[in-house]
């Protein structure tokens, strides 16, 4: 039995969200789908800028450094985008919580999820689990991708192999310049 199913894929949607930006509601549906959210949306006519303001917002919490500041953050978000609780059994999944109403948007039902979800990620995991690619530094070459880290050991800091390797790659080619003088 899964009791929090809000942390982990909540994170890891944002991050997907803000890292490759889908070009139409039909594909942010899909993405939510990818991750498993399987209820539908009521359509309105600003949904797509709407669940960019949501990712916007998310993004201001990635980049916030100071714990407190983000948990203050993240209160306010929560504050407002308060839903209670239901059972549901659509899809013939089975009774299950939500923390929506049936007839909300893609935009509102996001902004519920991922802040719960960033919450529960962070209080559990720690508050240091959210950043962005550590490659970003790298004036040369610089990444701006999310990073969720669901590693045991709490230590990824890129968000993916090639950005460690082009990383370490840029450091190693450093370190030869600097010896070789």
């Amino acid at each position: 039995m899964q009791l929090n199913p809000y942390g982990e894929y909540a994170m890891l949607l944002a991050a997907s969200l803000a890292n490759d930006w889908p070009p139409d509601r039909e594909e942010i549906e899909s993405r939510t789908r990818e991750f498993g959210m399987t209820m539908g949306f009521t359509r309105t006519p600003t949904e797509v800028a709407d669940t960019r303001a949501v990712i916007d917002e998310w993004l201001a919490v990635v980049d916030t450094k100071d714990p407190a500041r983000r948990a203050e953050m993240l209160n306010a978000i929560m504050a407002d985008a308060a839903a209670y609780p239901r059972l549901v059994d659509h899809d013939d999944e089975g009774w299950h919580l939500h923390y929506r109403d049936e007839d909300q948007s893609i935009a509102h039902v996001l902004r519920a999820v991922i802040c719960v979800g960033t919450a529960l990620h962070l209080s559990t995991r720690g508050m240091q689990r959210l950043r962005r690619c550590a490659a970003g530094e790298s004036p040369a070459d610089p990444c701006a991708n999310v990073v969720v880290d669901v590693t045991r050991n709490g230590r990824q800091r890129y968000c993916s192999v090639r950005c460690a390797n082009r990383d370490a790659v840029r450091r190693h080619r450093t370190k030869t310049r600097t010896e070789a003088r």
